[in-house]
């Protein structure tokens, strides 16, 4: 197998092609996707149609499987979760904020692969948002005192009794388990150094950073709104397109990511593993 990495002509974000990731992958192989990883942030693999069994596969030669707190698995897997909406579903879409997943944990994922397995013939596109670049683009002196910032990271808003994905929200087709455990807060440097490549960049947002250490909250919500509209602005955004079979994985340490809709009436489903935090 040769791998060929096509970058996109967008913030982050490259098209991986020359391989059959159905089959076992070499160590030296697993080097070289990683390699092309780091680099892009987000891979696509498209034409790949892989099984669970296949997936798991994957995710092992990335790094193993991370922990995945609000979500049930699917039937007989223990690390694959279904990222899905029935044709007839009116929820609100599932993870249409930026977020980083799973920031909040005390050892945060190094990254999310998702296999597509059924998708609607429009819409459905996830946005990924470089967080290295849009570090990189602010003035010296405001890096400076980003730099200084502690965030306080929890999952209250999203996966608390009463969050967005608590007891009121009926009619979804995703297994999601709020619990009170999504009360427990954590904190990470607001800027961090990517733990591989040593590039700065922020790490997570606003909904899953709830506080500033040492701020007043009115003052910290403020900051974080405001930073929240730096790090989404255009020019750091990738737009993924989806197509049955491609297999994504990002890195949870660079990019931001969010959902979008635009197939009502059609129907969408993803096999999603998170790839263990790095051990170095």
């Amino acid at each position: 197998m040769t791998l060929r990495v096509e970058p996109s002509d967008q913030a982050c974000g490259a098209r991986v092609t020359g391989l059959d990731l159905s089959q076992a992958i070499s160590a030296g192989l697993a080097a070289e996707i990683r390699k092309a990883w780091l680099e892009n942030k987000v891979l696509a693999f498209p034409d790949q149609h892989l099984d669970d069994d296949a997936l798991e596969r994957f995710t092992l030669s990335m790094g193993g499987f991370g922990e995945d707190p609000f979500f049930a698995p699917i039937a007989g897997r223990r690390h694959i979760a279904a990222i899905l909406r029935e044709a007839e579903e009116t929820s609100p879409l599932f993870a249409e904020n930026w977020h980083s997943d799973w920031s909040f944990l005390e050892r945060p994922p190094a990254g999310t692969c998702l296999i597509a397995i059924d998708i609607p013939p429009h819409g459905g596109d996830t946005l990924f948002a470089d967080q290295q670049a849009a570090f990189a683009a602010l003035p010296d002196h405001r890096k400076e005192e980003l730099r200084q910032l502690t965030a306080i990271h929890s999952a209250q808003l999203a996966y608390a009794p009463e969050g967005t994905y608590g007891e009121k929200d009926e009619g979804r087709s995703m297994a999601i388990r709020p619990s009170e455990a999504a009360r427990d807060c954590r904190t990470h440097p607001l800027i961090s150094k990517h733990p591989e490549t040593g590039i700065e960049g922020f790490f997570s947002t606003l909904g899953y950073i709830i506080g500033i250490e040492g701020m007043e909250q009115a003052e910290a919500i403020a900051l974080l709104s405001e930073l929240a509209q730096w790090q989404s602005r255009d020019e750091f955004v990738y737009r993924h397109q989806w197509a049955d079979g491609m297999l994504v994985m990002w890195d949870n340490r660079a990019v931001l990511h969010k959902a979008t809709g635009g197939y009502e009436g059609h129907r969408r489903e993803l096999h999603r593993t998170t790839i263990a935090a790095w051990n170095g």
